[in-house]
């Protein structure tokens, strides 16, 4: 169930663009045909998969504070928190040239359309604020890193590929003069990111559920002790009467 909950909660409530709004450069620049969101979008995903679990890995057995305590009880006082940026970023570059040459050698084509663009995920904040909030949200286990990344890359190439497709039909669209271009993309942005906080009530339903389940029970009681004490006072009437 945790892992359920983690998978939608990345994709649809905590989304990188529409709840954070990370990565936008790429998502702005690379989201005018939907073949080049698609390439995008599954080398962000590749990459969230293996480096949120890889930075998980580092942060428990080498950054923490006492995370070193398996080398021996000598270092377990030791706190290397401030390297997280530097090893996180290395680990992200790292993977990013891996997927430029596996992209390179299969697809050149994807490769030519996605230009500067596919280095510069190396950089891209969303993919760092994964690892990031991966960090500071303490996930327990390997399993729910690799989960939360992911998913925060489906959510990531979700929004890519919805504004790809509404920026291919707004084309043929009769847009103000004003809005053209990145105007109107913001506006659809801001819509979709409304939108998609519609979500934020799906894991909270059983909750609801509850409450009013408890309500229906408390209230006949309450009733219950209200009629009593009617009761009473009229018995107390009517004996003051007969006196």
């Amino acid at each position: 169930m945790e892992h359920i909950e983690l998978f939608f909660k990345s994709i649809f409530i905590d989304n990188m663009i529409f709840a954070t709004f990370l990565g936008m450069c790429s998502y702005l620049a690379v989201s005018k045909k939907v073949a080049t969101a698609v390439g995008l979008g599954a080398a962000v995903i590749f990459v969230m998969a293996i480096t949120v679990p890889l930075n998980w890995l580092l942060d428990v057995y080498l950054l923490k504070d006492g995370a070193l305590i398996w080398l021996g009880p000598e270092y377990a006082e030791y706190d290397l928190s401030f390297l997280s940026f530097i090893l996180f970023i290395a680990t992200i570059a790292t993977m990013v040239q891996l997927v430029e040459i596996i992209v390179e050698k299969f697809s050149p084509a994807l490769y030519n359309s996605l230009g500067i663009f596919l280095p510069l995920i190396a950089v891209n904040c969303a993919i760092l604020g994964g690892s990031l909030f991966m960090q500071s949200r303490e996930i327990q286990t390997l399993g729910l890193a690799f989960n939360y990344g992911v998913s925060s890359g489906i959510g990531w190439f979700l929004a890519i590929l919805a504004i790809a497709a509404i920026r291919e039909k707004i084309r043929y669209s009769n847009v103000p003069a004003p809005l053209r271009g990145l105007g109107i993309t913001f506006i659809v942005t801001g819509l979709m990111a409304i939108g998609f906080m519609s979500f934020g009530g799906m894991l909270t339903g059983g909750d609801e559920e509850k409450t009013t389940e408890q309500k229906v029970v408390v209230e006949p009681t309450q009733q219950k002790v209200e009629i009593t004490k009617e009761a009473i006072d009229i018995a107390k009437n009517e004996k003051e009467i007969k006196e």
